[in-house]
């Protein structure tokens, strides 16, 4: 059968729907990238914010209208959270929920009666992620949570904290490798929290990585500030573990950070950042920020932006809030109004932008080892250890996707947004 993917949310969403493909492929499926012409469709949905269900019900009333003919496969945070809803959709199928994602393939393969010829099944290095131009591979490494931040329903849609063991992880970053893959992000719904059902560790499994897989880069995904332990830095000291954490904070208003339900305070942030970029050489440290949290006032919100311009962070991720139902924030009082989230949005994002351009202007003149990833309108282009985007011009020579060489940071793009830099001659891998 040929198989059609499409996901929404985030990078977890991203890993399942890579595991997914492996699976069916290893079935003896066929995976498109064209919807029309699949004969099974499988969309991951999200849950995180209204406006989340809202596309996420437009992305499966698209899927339904695109092709008819097909199946439809329902899962992630909105299909858990109201299943009966989804299964009332026009066109769809069947939902799993995010608690049986682990068996999806098997699960599909069973109530829909997937069959296949045994002879039509593909060799591992034909399942690759290079088939599809990526570079980079997000791991799952852990489903969960067991906090409960007021804004929050994703902890309600996954469930409790899960942790894959550790032998497992490591086999399929030797797949990968094996497959040409030269980077893997490990993610989940609460990284730092890996390992505590199952007697092991965030630290004690990157440890493990790095010391029984040659994969040449290793990142993590987003990871709770209060998480990160005191022997955490000396990770770094191992040149495949990449220098960049993102570490959400929220709000830099000890108040709001309260109604947030937040375990971290704006002081424990600031020493903790201090006390990353002493130890880490070169490490981009990148947040997320909730602009008009319920009852969020304009002394809240100066506090937030005397707090992003203090510690300038290499990029932020900005979110206007929006009411969930389901969870404590959609019950405060005192809601900000939609201008004012936009006013305020506005002003964050242009100091982003500032503090974006202050950080790629220290980076220029300085040589790095860049995994490309692509060739754009810019020229090939990928990302520094430290996750800055740097574009580069070559005229001549074949190919450099999934390289890892040497570049020069000679200047900023025309916007400001990325590095412009220059080949060196020595390439590393």
């Amino acid at each position: 059968m040929r198989i059609h993917l499409k996901t929404l949310g985030c990078r977890l969403n991203e890993a399942e729907l890579e595991t997914w493909s492996r699976d069916f492929q290893a079935r003896g499926h066929a995976m498109t990238g064209n919807a029309e012409e699949a004969d099974l469709l499988v969309v991951n949905t999200c849950a995180v914010t209204e406006e989340a269900v809202r596309k996420s019900r437009k992305l499966l009333g698209r899927s339904s209208r695109q092709n008819p003919n097909a199946r439809l496969v329902v899962s992630g945070c909105f299909a858990s959270l109201d299943p009966n809803a989804a299964l009332e959709m026009e066109g769809v199928d069947l939902v799993i929920n995010n608690q049986d994602k682990e068996r999806l393939v098997e699960l599909v393969s069973e109530k829909l009666d997937l069959t296949v010829m045994a002879e039509a099944a593909t060799e591992p290095e034909a399942t690759g992620l290079l088939e599809r131009g990526r570079q980079r591979a997000f791991i799952k490494v852990q489903d969960g949570c067991r906090y409960r931040c007021a804004f929050c329903i994703v902890t309600l849609a996954r469930g409790e904290e899960r942790s894959r063991p550790v032998r497992e992880i490591i086999a399929e970053i030797n797949r990968l490798y094996g497959e040409g893959i030269r980077e893997v992000v490990l993610t989940g719904v609460h990284i730092g929290g890996y390992g505590s059902d199952i007697g092991a560790s965030l630290a004690g499994l990157i440890r493990r990585i790095l010391n029984e897989t040659d994969i040449p880069r290793l990142r993590i995904g987003s990871i709770e500030p209060w998480d990160l332990p005191r022997d955490f830095w000396s990770l770094f000291n191992n040149p495949r573990f990449m220098p960049h954490l993102h570490l959400p904070l929220q709000s830099g208003s000890d108040s709001v950070l309260r109604r947030m339900a937040r375990r971290c305070r704006s002081g424990e942030y600031r020493q903790l950042f201090k006390q990353a970029t002493r130890q880490v050489a070169d490490l981009n440290v990148t947040t997320d920020i909730i602009v008009g949290f319920p009852g969020e006032t304009e002394a809240e919100w100066q506090q937030t932006l005397d707090f992003v311009e203090e510690t300038g962070f290499g990029d932020l991720h900005i979110f206007a809030y929006s009411p969930r139902q389901g969870t404590k924030a959609a019950t405060l009082p005192d809601p900000v109004s939609r201008e004012v989230k936009r006013r305020r949005s506005e002003t964050l994002h242009r100091l982003n932008e500032r503090l974006r351009r202050q950080t790629l202007k220290r980076h220029i003149g300085r040589t790095f080892p860049v995994l490309i990833e692509g060739q754009g309108v810019r020229g090939w282009g990928g990302y520094t250890p430290n996750y800055l985007r740097i574009s580069l011009e070559t005229g001549k020579g074949g190919s450099l996707e999934n390289r890892i060489v040497r570049v020069r940071a000679e200047g900023l793009s025309a916007d400001g947004r990325e590095l412009r830099g220059r080949l060196q001659a020595d390439r590393t891998q």
